[in-house]
């Protein structure tokens, strides 16, 4: 099992709005490519929250192959939609893990 994760830090005055839009749009639309089985949204604790909320989404692919996909087909429109709806508005990074037991 491969875990594909974005972390997000979204502008306070957007959190509500995006919590939303990323909830109820972007992760349908990313689930609906076939790459992951499921994604799973947190939120960080204990961080600072001075310019905004911080989130963690986790994205579950089945195989490194699908991820591989997701990442060559589909990953740039993606970024794409998010950078037309919001902005700068949001800063975010990626990270890929393995699950191992």
């Amino acid at each position: 099992m491969i875990i594909y994760n974005v972390t997000i830090k979204v502008e306070t005055g957007i959190a509500a709005e995006w919590l939303n839009w990323l909830q109820k749009e972007h992760i349908p639309e990313v689930i609906e490519t076939g790459c992951f089985t499921r994604a799973t949204v947190l939120k960080l604790l204990e961080v600072d929250e001075t310019e905004g909320p911080t989130f963690a989404v986790q994205y579950f692919a089945e195989s490194k192959a699908l991820y591989n996909q997701y990442i060559e087909k589909f990953a740039p429109l993606m970024r794409e939609k998010s950078f037309e709806k919001w902005g700068n508005r949001f800063i975010a990074f990626r990270s890929v893990m393995q699950v191992v037991n």
